[in-house]
């Protein structure tokens, strides 16, 4: 069979509106279909939040063409010069329609390095959306809920990137991770968001970062997670929906780098087989972005596929679906129209242009008519491109 194109569309370009560059992006798809791509638009440079002279605001278009074509950019927050808005990790309560949206508010000077225990010096915050991401309310206060301020160490929590979950049984579920020591946990809403409560940490002494959250076919849950240290990333399950974590067990074999897991098919849904997508960059280092498919429910991630042969990190993917999870037991389902696309930003320096290119026919696309999520982003901020199949 021919190959597949890929559409691609530049959706963020660095140097526009104002912003030396974009990063952290993170993809959500609406109710009403439309896209809604979040990204952190940095004015100063590529630095992280509180890293020195840095103002971050966060920002977002919307696609009501698939992906096609996007609004203009508006701004979500801007918490002021020097301020950070950052790290978006969205999901939608397919019970009531409404997106939420969580992300980190930074003071001047305050990383996760120099945040003080005890201090907001780093905020976890949340808003939602009751109109498809048009207009957003006041923000949602969590940092206690996701941070413990009795311990004198803790000094910052930060969600996702990406990677937030509503279960069958409609809780609402964010992975977070601390600092210090490095950990990781869950914070999770009961009530459509109007309370949230924290987990506990993933045991061991391994640390852990950056970590995404997919729900499994029996239920549990499977945390992602960025390793410190080593070849691999870290993987843990939990029975109770978020509240506790096994002992986590060795990944896939990749840089240390935030990477995107999706429930891409669901047996129990209709779909001809279980299937979770993976994505993230081979390597070396954080370069040639591929996607892998798990058959076994996180036990491995095989079927690799060539997104990118070039620098690529920080992808993140939503399947959209026209229907809640239910709660009788089958997961969510993907919308007849095409998926959310993929998002990401090349290393590439020079013109902006609008390219095609060509995928070879793999499995993945064979198997997904409705066409497959391949998102992803890098650290250069060149451009913030949306890829999808025509």
């Amino acid at each position: 069979m021919a190959a597949t194109p890929l559409e691609h569309v530049d959706v963020y370009t660095s140097g526009n509106d104002g912003y030396k560059t974009y990063r952290i992006p993170a993809v959500e798809a609406a109710p009403d279909g439309s896209l809604l791509a979040f990204a952190e638009a940095r004015k100063y440079g590529g630095s992280d939040p509180g890293m020195g002279k840095q103002d971050i605001d966060l920002v977002l278009k919307r696609s009501t063409d698939n992906g096609r074509t996007w609004s203009p950019m508006t701004i979500i927050e801007d918490p002021g010069e020097l301020w950070s808005a950052a790290n978006p990790a969205t999901v939608v309560d397919w019970q009531n329609g409404r997106v939420w949206l969580l992300y980190l508010r930074s003071k001047p000077e305050r990383s996760t390095a120099t945040s003080r225990p005890g201090t907001d010096d780093m905020q976890t915050l949340a808003r939602h959306s009751d109109d498809n991401g048009l207009t957003w309310s006041d923000p949602l206060d969590l940092t206690k809920v996701a941070r413990d301020y009795s311990d004198p160490a803790w000094q910052a929590s930060v969600v996702g990137p990406g990677g937030a979950v509503q279960t069958r049984s409609g809780r609402l579920v964010a992975p977070v991770w601390k600092v210090k020591p490095y950990a990781v946990l869950a914070i999770f809403s009961d009530d459509h968001g109007q309370t949230w409560q924290r987990g506990s940490l993933m045991p061991g002494n391994q640390g852990g970062n950056e970590d995404q959250i997919v729900e499994l076919a029996d239920g549990r849950l499977l945390l992602d997670v960025r390793q410190n240290d080593g070849p691999n990333r870290l993987l843990a399950t939990s029975t109770d929906a978020g509240q506790t974590w096994s002992e986590p067990r060795p990944g896939v074999s990749v840089a240390p780098v935030a990477c995107a897991v999706e429930r891409l098919t669901l047996q129990s849904a209709g779909d001809d087989r279980d299937r979770i997508l993976w994505t993230g960059p081979k390597g070396p280092g954080r370069k040639t972005l591929v996607a892998r498919l798990s058959y076994d429910e996180g036990q491995t991630f095989t079927h690799e596929r060539l997104i990118a042969d070039e620098p690529a990190a920080y992808p993140t993917s939503r399947c959209s679906r026209t229907k809640p999870p239910e709660s009788s037991g089958s997961g969510p389902t993907t919308a007849s129209s095409p998926s959310p696309p993929a998002h990401r930003v090349p290393r590439t320096q020079g013109a902006l242009t609008r390219r095609t290119v060509s995928v070879a026919e793999d499995q993945i696309a064979l198997e997904r008519p409705d066409r497959t999520p391949l998102p992803y982003a890098d650290e250069s901020g060149d451009w913030l491109r949306n890829i999808s199949c025509p």
